[in-house]
């Protein structure tokens, strides 16, 4: 008799012993049927999970977790690294000189922070096309064409920024009485250190130097710099030809306004112009728009390192917080002038009122505002 006979009844097929139907029913499932029904087969000895249902009773396979955190996390981690290497890298980068070695008799170190900016004519890194879109000339040597003392104080106050005509005339140590500019030419930025601490009475805790392709590459990194113009401005000498009203001047025209002399006032005038240009610099270099857009952000630091020198003890973070200082608004004002003479051997110069620069120092030594008195009126 087959297996699928027993005593004269199907056991399969809904039919039970004796060939009667099976009366159905709740059934009764042994231990490996109630584990087919929750869930899996218990073949080869493994249960497997339960799987979740939809309301028509099919399976919903398990969600993966998302990966795009995990991916922006990755470049997020990246992009620091990218950072701090090249931050580093510029920073190495930075073209370094000696220019505040100690001296006897130098002044004591004051509240607050002072910088010494200067602005070389230097033309010895120019190729001749460069000099001739710059408008350079071809005189040889270097000299300072730009000398500014910045005050940062220690709590929130504004920083100052004081223009020193380049004619000032003043005592060079060693070289007797000249104008200001040829302490430059002298000793090199640490005789011109020497020569405005002796001066102004101010200790010089940073100094950074920049030459005239340098000044128009960190222009145009920037995407140039709006300046207006209230009168029109022409002068072949400095390759400088503006109309009047609001515009955008790139590299090849900054250094033109910040360099022309074409003024009746002449250097005085070109001071007033070289502030107020570097304020705007500033400002422009620091703004949201420029560091968080990488083809501005990059460019700029590339050109810092081209072009800028610092002293050996000074850093990139330096810069930035002096950039920021001048980005946040500052007083610009230049050493009150007593006269314009001329003088054997030294031509036309330009004399400082002693009894105000004496105020006007002496507040930033103390840390304190430059007195009203002492500031250009507002326009």
């Amino acid at each position: 008799m087959s297996a699928g006979y027993q005593q004269g009844g199907y056991q399969q097929g809904g039919y039970r012993q004796g060939g009667q139907p099976r009366q159905r029913g709740p059934q009764q499932r042994g231990p490996q049927q109630a584990g087919n029904r929750q869930g899996g087969y218990q073949q080869g000895g493994h249960q497997q999970q339960p799987a979740y249902q939809q309301p028509g009773g099919r399976p919903v396979p398990k969600r993966r977790k998302p990966r795009f955190r995990r991916i922006i996390g990755i470049v997020l981690v990246l992009l620091l690294a990218f950072s701090i290497g090249m931050w580093f890298y510029v920073d190495s980068s930075l073209r370094r000189i000696d220019a505040l070695a100690d001296y006897p008799d130098r002044p004591a170190d004051t509240p607050g922070t002072n910088w010494l900016l200067v602005g070389s004519d230097a033309r010895d890194d120019l190729s001749e096309e460069q000099k001739a879109q710059l408008s350079t000339g071809d005189a040889g040597g270097r000299r300072t064409d730009t000398i500014m003392l910045l005050h940062i104080p220690e709590g929130s106050g504004k920083s100052t920024l004081v223009s020193i005509p380049r004619d000032s005339y003043v005592g060079i140590p060693g070289n007797g009485q000249n104008k200001i500019n040829a302490a430059f030419a002298f000793g090199g930025p640490s005789l011109l250190v020497q020569t405005v601490e002796g001066a102004t009475g101010i200790h010089i805790d940073h100094y950074m130097e920049i030459g005239f392709g340098g000044f128009a590459g960190i222009v145009d990194a920037v995407g140039g710099v709006d300046m207006c113009i209230d009168e029109p401005m022409q002068d072949p000498l400095a390759g400088l030809d503006l109309q009047p009203g609001c515009q955008e001047l790139d590299g090849t025209q900054a250094l033109g306004f910040v360099r022309s002399r074409a003024f009746a006032t002449a250097d005085l005038q070109r001071v007033e112009n070289q502030r107020k240009f570097l304020a705007a610099l500033s400002d422009k270099a620091t703004s949201f728009g420029t560091l968080a857009n990488p083809f501005r952000a990059f460019p700029l630091l590339f050109a810092s390192t081209d072009s800028i020198s610092v002293n050996s003890d000074d850093h990139l973070h330096h810069l930035a917080g002096m950039a920021f200082a001048m980005g946040g608004g500052v007083d610009t004002v230049t050493v009150p002038v007593g006269g314009t003479p001329t003088v054997a051997g030294a031509g036309s110069v330009v004399t400082w009122d002693k009894e105000k620069a004496l105020a006007l120092f002496g507040a930033l030594e103390q840390d304190k505002p430059v007195p009203a008195d002492l500031l250009p009126a507002p326009k």
